[in-house]
Formats: structure tokens, sequence, C-alpha cells
């Protein structure tokens, strides 16, 4: 897909090191670089390994913009296409990017034959959720989101 010199396409092994900065700088944004501590021969093997996938938007041979997403599995709905990230670079904001990433990002949703597509957005992320409120939509108020770091289940486990 090729628009406003744009293109959307699916990432290949050599673009992980041009996903890894888009990811730093989107940690930066949300203001939790401390906490990005992926790194690039980690998302290289992951991507390898086919844990995720992932489409970048490039503009003049560089990587502009990315949506990384995977299958997890719900036992309601069977799999799931879940948005881990959308992330354009600043200097590249305001082009319709993000929203050509997510029309294909749901392109290859609907083709996986899913039950259903999935993300999830900062409260206080006021551009993102404008953007997703111009889509059918439901923004869940219901579900609390839990996770646990590698030291905490490391301090849970050593409590058994």
């Amino acid at each position: 897909m090729e628009s406003n010199a744009c293109t959307i396409r699916a990432a290949v092994l050599d673009d992980m090191p041009a996903v890894h900065a888009l990811i730093a700088e989107l940690a930066a944004y949300e203001k939790a670089a401390h906490e990005h501590t992926n790194s690039p021969e980690q998302l290289k093997h992951d991507f390898a390994n086919g844990y995720f996938g992932c489409l970048v938007a490039e503009q003049e041979g560089e990587v502009v913009g990315i949506l990384l997403y995977c299958f997890p599995y719900s036992t309601w709905k069977g799999r799931v296409f879940y948005v881990e990230d959308i992330v354009v670079k600043e200097s590249a904001r305001g082009q319709g990017i993000g929203k050509r990433l997510f029309d294909e990002a749901l392109r290859l949703a609907q083709a996986a034959g899913v039950g259903r597509v999935a993300w999830q957005v900062l409260e206080w992320n006021e551009p993102a959720i404008r953007f997703y409120k111009r889509m059918p939509v439901t923004f869940d108020a219901e579900w609390i989101n839990c996770r646990m770091t590698p030291g905490q289940v490391e301090e849970y486990l050593k409590g058994l």
C-alpha cells in the first residue's frame, strides 16, 4: 500500500533496530523510559521466532512508524489479534500514518478470522483516545489490568 510517499508493509528482521528505536521513543513519550528493558537482540530473537508480528510505515527508506501485534488466546473467543503498540515518529505525526497502520492491522485481523481485536490505551493519552473514538470501538471500564514484573514473580514464588 502506498500513498503520501509512505508505504505500509510487513516488517522484516532487518527492521528490528528501527523498531527498537521507535519503542524507545514511545517509552520516553509515556514517561517510562526506565521501564524499557527489551534489547535490540531480544527483539530480533523474538521476532525471528514468531512471538510477535509487526507492520512498518516507511518514508524514503526510513521506518517512521510501527504497529506490533500478537495472537493471544481467549477461552471465550478463540484467537485474538492484540495490538501491543502503535508508534509514529514525532516528526512524521499528523500525516495519517497511525491510521494507515491500524487499518492494515484490522485487515490482517479480519483475514486471520480472529474472535476479537484488542488493545490498551493510557487514560491520559488524549490524542490516542480521540483517534479510537472515531471508530466503532468499545471502551471497557469493567476490566482491571493486572501484571507482575519478573521481580514480583520471583518474590511471590519464594514465598510458596
